[in-house]
């Protein structure tokens, strides 16, 4: 009889030592399943971060690039402006110039030129 207590009270133990072990194993699954979440939640986080910090650079380049194509607007309408003036200021006296060598022909023979005789 008592080979058959000591039996009966081996596999009792067995059976709480399999239900520590089943519990165990529980709470494990549990405790990767909450990491896992507070992974996840942490990635979220920091992906958000990094977005935010992505557009506030994005506007801040993007503003500094709509300054820069004003000021080479107003680069390029000035440089228009002083060319126009140029003109304008020079006109005359090229027309001027153009003319005077196109009607005042002074003929003369060319230095290769030869007479055949």
């Amino acid at each position: 009889m008592t080979s058959q207590s000591q039996g009966i009270h081996q596999l009792l133990a067995e059976k709480r030592a399999k239900d520590k072990l089943e519990e165990a194993k529980k709470r494990k699954a549990r405790r990767l399943r909450q990491a896992k979440e507070e992974a996840m939640a942490e990635i979220d986080q920091y992906r958000m971060q990094i977005d935010q910090e992505f557009r506030q650079k994005q506007a801040k380049i993007m503003g500094s690039q709509s300054n820069i194509s004003e000021e080479i607007e107003a680069q390029a309408l000035g440089k228009i402006k002083e060319l126009s003036r140029s003109y304008s200021n020079s006109m005359e006296s090229v027309i001027n110039q153009i003319l005077g060598m196109v009607c005042d022909v002074k003929p003369e023979i060319h230095a290769n030129y030869r007479i055949d005789n």
